[in-house]
């Protein structure tokens, strides 16, 4: 058995799920909270953000972009937990040439997965 904290909404139910191969869940107050904690236990994904490098010279920037080293990104959907660690390797040795805008792709299809790697801020 297992006891997770649903984060589906700001309720916060306090889902307990039983053991295989049905894997009853209760605690839940709508059926939100049950596709969530079977994901949870059969396939983990997290959303990832980090930073990656920046490359082109900052002509015309302002002081607080020139002191940037990094650019802030994250991924476009849930990755699995289980790949994060080689995504976040691919993610900081990547470099993105300047200028950016917030929606850009960093990196896309990782993988061939469907994921992208997206700029979520502005930098010039």
């Amino acid at each position: 058995m297992r006891i997770l904290t649903c984060i589906v909404c700001p309720i916060g139910c306090s889902l307990t799920v039983g053991e295989e191969p049905e894997l009853p869940v209760s605690g839940n107050r709508c059926p939100r909270g049950a596709v969530y904690a079977l994901e949870e236990i059969r396939s983990p994904k997290r959303v990832v953000t980090a930073t990656c490098g920046i490359t082109a010279g900052i002509a015309g920037a302002g002081a607080r972009e020139t002191a940037l080293r990094r650019a802030p990104v994250k991924s476009s959907a849930p990755c699995p937990r289980e790949k994060i660690p080689e995504l976040l390797a691919e993610i900081y040795k990547t470099r993105v040439t300047l200028p950016v805008k917030s929606g850009d792709i960093v990196i896309a299809n990782w993988q061939g997965t469907g994921l992208d790697i997206l700029a979520v801020r502005e930098l010039s």
